[in-house]
This record gives structure tokens, C-alpha cells and sequence, in this order.
């Protein structure tokens, strides 16, 4: 079946499961309007989505995608477009979510891009210049572990880039202000492929704990 015909089928499947008989989901979504608690900042990687992996239904989750799952500091700049920090402000200020997950993974391009360096300094790339966010997380990888793989080199930069990420988080005002006010909450999550394994961090101390692990 090709790609588009498998996407169309899938859509008739949701229309059967959400808009025929008495499910009240979207009509509760549309009179209501949406109330999530939770805002997932993950990765575009294809094998990662974020409302498959939690199984959460329409409503529940308020998801950003970008490369890496990274999360920008703070900035004002008017000459800038600020896609991601415009969807966490709508989040935080006006759907008022209760917690913020930073969902990393294993084999993430974005990362393993800014580890080998390969597309980094390139002036017509937008991804160069985007990775670079974590580029302190790359260093501290590379001075701490130079003698291990550059498989294993990524691994750990993927996780240390949660915790960059969640400190560019408390740059934001709105964000940092409901977080002492212990009205907002941030979580790092890092999901690994192959094990189906998910650790979350402990914002403070980085501390990993194994939340689930799949045994085969």
C-alpha cells in the first residue's frame, strides 16, 4: 500500500474510533475547548511520537517537535522567528499546564549531527545553527569521555542536552516564576529504541531513574 493510501486508511479508522457512535471525546474537545495538562517538547524523528509512546488521547497532550527535542534560551529579539518559544508561552501562559516533559531518545540525528561536527559551521544550514544550542553539552561529553565510541558519545550527549534544555526553560519568566510558585513542574525523559526503555532525570540533581523497561 503506498504511503498516502496507508495515512488515508488510518485517518477512517480515527473517524470510526472518535466521530461515529457515542464517543464524546471530540465533542467534549470542541464545546470545551482543549485543557491539557501536560506539554511533551520532543523530537521530528519519525519513530518517536509522543502521543504513541504515553497512548494518550486527543486532548491530553500539548506537543512541540523540532529537531533534537531543544529547547532555545530565552530571547527577545523581534528579527527572529520564535516558533518553539511562542508554542511553550501559548502553553504555560494560557493553557496553564501543570508540567513540562522534555521527551529525548536513542539515535537521535539531530544530536549525532552535533557530535560529529559534520554539519556545524555551515552558513546555509539552519540545523547547524539550531544544534549548537546543546554544543556545551558536546564539549562536556567529549572532555569527560574522550575515550569512548562516538556511539556511546551520543547516548550521553543526548541525555546531558535534557538538562540544557530544561535550564533554558527557566529562562523564560512565566516559566521560571510558576515553577518556584510550584504551579509548574519540568521532567526529562529519554526514551531508548531498542530496549524500550524510559529514564526520567531529576531536574536538580540529573539523577536517572528507570521509569519502565520492556523485557523481550
Amino acid at each position: 500500500m503506498k504511503a498516502l493510501d496507508r495515512l488515508r486508511a488510518g485517518y477512517q479508522k480515527f473517524c470510526d474510533a472518535y466521530f461515529s457512535g457515542d464517543n464524546p471525546t471530540f465533542k467534549e474537545l470542541v464545546s470545551h475547548g482543549q485543557r491539557p495538562e501536560v506539554l511533551i517538547i520532543g523530537c521530528c524523528d519519525s519513530r518517536v511520537s509522543p502521543s504513541i509512546i504515553t497512548q494518550a488521547e486527543p486532548g491530553e497532550l500539548f506537543t512541540i517537535r523540532n529537531v533534537a527535542n531543544l529547547v532555545p534560551p530565552y530571547t527577545h529579539e523581534e528579527d527572529t522567528f520564535h516558533g518553539v518559544s511562542a508554542a511553550i508561552e501559548f502553553a504555560v501562559r494560557h493553557l496553564e499546564v501543570e508540567h513540562i516533559v522534555v521527551l529525548g531518545h536513542s539515535q537521535c540525528g539531530g544530536i549525532r549531527a552535533l557530535m560529529e561536527n559534520g554539519i556545524l559551521g555551515k552558513k546555509d544550514s539552519f540545523i547547524s545553527t539550531w544544534v549548537s544550542i546543546a554544543e556545551s553539552a558536546k564539549n562536556k561529553i567529549n572532555e569527560a569521555f574522550p575515550q569512548l565510541s562516538l556511539d556511546e558519545k551520543c547516548h550521553l550527549c543526548e541525555q546531558e542536552a535534557l538538562q540544557i534544555s530544561l535550564n533554558n526553560l527557566l529562562t523564560f519568566p512565566w516559566v521560571k516564576s510558576k515553577v518556584e510558585a510550584k504551579k509548574l513542574f519540568l521532567h526529562a525523559w529519554h526514551f531508548d529504541l531498542d530496549s524500550g526503555q524510559l529514564t526520567e532525570f531529576t531536574p536538580e540533581t540529573h539523577e536517572a531513574k528507570v521509569l519502565y523497561h520492556y523485557s523481550k
